[in-house]
């Protein structure tokens, strides 16, 4: 179904026609389509929060909601930032906007399990949201990814949700990271992962006695 309105969308999406409030409808009916199929349009998200901008009374908060939390799939990118910018800051402070910005600021400062508390304590604020939490724990790997060298496999399903044993090791597998003696996982040597850079300075005898020949 995506694919059969995308083309419509990406119209709808040009020139002027892009604020015209009677295009709100077909968008915010593809953003439903967006979370039942795991698909993700950050152009035409954007465009529903401008209009909701634009024309107010026509705001949903159910439609903002799944524009969030889709913005947070995409995890590191900055799409949640992009689209809390053109939401009322009023608004955001109401339920359930507030708690998903709550979600949000966890997951920026990769505190993770808050996160999973609040999924398993508000399960319907992630309803609808097809392949939400495996979108989060793709981020997480990202960022264990980057962070550890090794980590101890109980404290990474931890990270992960608490998953069973053999949910971890698929995303385990599904990294190229190594499972070692005493249940450590091996990430990655972060050593090799720096990378230098020489500076080199350019100063010249001229700018040299510019400089000595100044006045003091």
């Amino acid at each position: 179904m995506v694919e059969a309105m995308q083309p419509h969308v990406a119209e709808l999406l040009k020139g002027i026609d892009r604020y015209n409030p009677e295009n709100l409808g077909t968008l915010e009916r593809y953003i439903e389509v967006q979370t039942r199929e795991n698909s993700y349009d950050l152009e035409a998200n954007l465009a529903v929060l401008k209009l909701y901008q634009f024309n107010p009374s026509q705001f949903q908060t159910s439609v903002v909601s799944q524009i969030l939390l889709k913005a947070l799939t995409n995890l590191p990118h900055t799409d949640f930032t992009l689209c809390k910018c053109l939401i009322d800051a009023q608004k955001l402070e109401e339920e359930p906007l507030l708690r998903i910005v709550l979600l949000a600021e966890h997951l920026e400062t990769c505190q993770f399990k808050p996160v999973w508390k609040e999924i398993q304590d508000n399960p319907e604020i992630i309803m609808g949201i097809t392949g939400f939490e495996d979108s989060i724990r793709k981020f997480i790997c990202h960022v264990v990814g980057i962070t550890y060298q090794t980590i101890d496999k109980p404290q990474l399903a931890d990270l992960l949700g608490g998953i069973p044993e053999y949910q971890v090791n698929q995303w385990i597998s599904k990294y190229g990271w190594k499972i070692q003696e005493g249940g450590k996982v091996f990430i990655a040597n972060q050593e090799d992962n720096i990378k230098t850079k020489n500076i080199t300075e350019r100063i010249t005898f001229e700018s040299v006695a510019q400089i000595m020949a100044s006045p003091r």
